[in-house]
């Protein structure tokens, strides 16, 4: 193990010459765009792969053409902590494996990005933002959503005033497969939209409730909860303290793939649709008069707001690299940010375990 001197030594020497060397842990679906991204990157080296799987290590290389004496190549997190040339870690395994590979990491005195959710508790998620700061070290949660130019385009619109009074908002995240075995539908899809909600409106909900139903793995059960069965698909609402409320439907059994996620407000509606590659972002507008009893409606229109399409994990991976760099915090996507979303997620999951009550958070 290196000395806390060392580590300082060679902070300063990477710094100096602008390059991160970075390890990624899993190297599953979305592990591999992490590889992609790093070996892209101009102040960013990629000097480890680590997965459990030696099929998994095999393709990874093969793909991005990777020169193993150049690249170390393992199946275990302690086969490689060690590393006399590594600044930081990528964690993108089971989300159940977070917490004690990211406290180790830490404690190792690596940087850290992390895949969502940073952990399955919220006070794990708290200790270890606690300890990040405290050894003075970057833990960067990949909310990729909020880091999507379309969405922080999309916030902007709704600072403007150009919905009006906000009202409610709905989305809609459904496809067939993948299916996770460790969490239900609810963690693997949820955070993003309940994170772009948060992000758009500015404040997290006070309340949640959500149902969900169970048909593939009706034997198994998460570590977080005492209903045996992962949901396969979920109904929730989220109530924010203004009196907004969101409603979202997520699933992984259905073929209608849906990425769409809307703000109506009392002139227009904000639509977030991921499908629309050619416009992701419009804006509905229409609002009603009266003319005695009836409501007319007018001034409908739609207008596509433009947005420079840009990678969004490409933009988080480079601003864990310049936060490291310049030692500099990140309020978007922050172990703090990645503690409230799963602080929401718990209280969702507690609700489905009372048959949809209401959860005060």
């Amino acid at each position: 193990m290196m000395v806390e001197q060392d580590f300082s030594e060679m902070r300063s020497r990477n710094i100096e010459t602008m390059t991160i060397r970075v390890a990624v842990l899993g190297v599953g679906r979305w592990g591999v765009h992490f590889v992609r991204n790093f070996i892209q990157h101009p102040q960013a080296e990629l000097v480890a792969v680590v997965d459990t799987k030696e099929d998994s290590l095999t393709l990874t290389q093969q793909k991005f053409n990777l020169d193993p004496n150049q690249v170390v190549f393992a199946t275990s997190w302690e086969q490689i902590k060690d590393l006399p040339n590594l600044d930081a870690v990528v964690v993108a395994t089971p989300a159940s494996t977070h917490y004690p590979l990211i406290l180790d990491a830490l404690n190792s005195h690596y940087h850290v990005l992390a895949e969502k959710p940073l952990t399955l508790d919220p006070q794990e998620c708290l200790e270890l933002t606690q300890l990040a700061a405290s050894q003075g070290l970057q833990l960067l949660v990949d909310h990729t959503y909020l880091f999507n130019a379309v969405v922080n385009r999309g916030k902007e619109v709704i600072e403007d005033h150009q919905l009006g009074e906000l009202r409610y908002g709905y989305a809609t995240r459904t496809h067939l497969s993948p299916v996770r075995q460790d969490v239900d539908a609810l963690w693997d899809l949820a955070i993003h939209d309940i994170a772009i909600f948060n992000h758009w409106l500015g404040q997290t909900p006070s309340q949640v409730q959500a149902r969900g139903q169970v048909w593939l793995q009706p034997e198994k059960t998460m570590t977080i909860s005492s209903q045996t069965g992962l949901a396969d698909v979920v109904w929730l609402t989220l109530y924010y303290p203004d009196g907004f409320q969101a409603h979202i439907h997520l699933a992984w059994l259905n073929p209608d793939k849906q990425r769409r996620l809307c703000v109506v407000g009392s002139k227009g509606t904000l639509i977030f649709n991921e499908m629309a590659t050619n416009a992701p972002l419009t804006l509905q507008q229409g609002y009603f008069e009266t003319a005695g009893e009836k409501f007319i409606p007018v001034g409908q229109s739609r207008k596509v707001i433009e947005v420079e399409p840009v990678e969004p994990l490409g933009t988080v991976c480079d601003r864990f690299i310049q936060n490291i760099l310049n030692n500099s915090s990140d309020r978007f996507s922050s172990g703090g940010t990645g503690a409230e979303l799963v602080k929401i997620l718990r209280a969702l999951t507690t609700s489905m375990e009372q048959s949809g009550s209401t959860i005060e958070i």
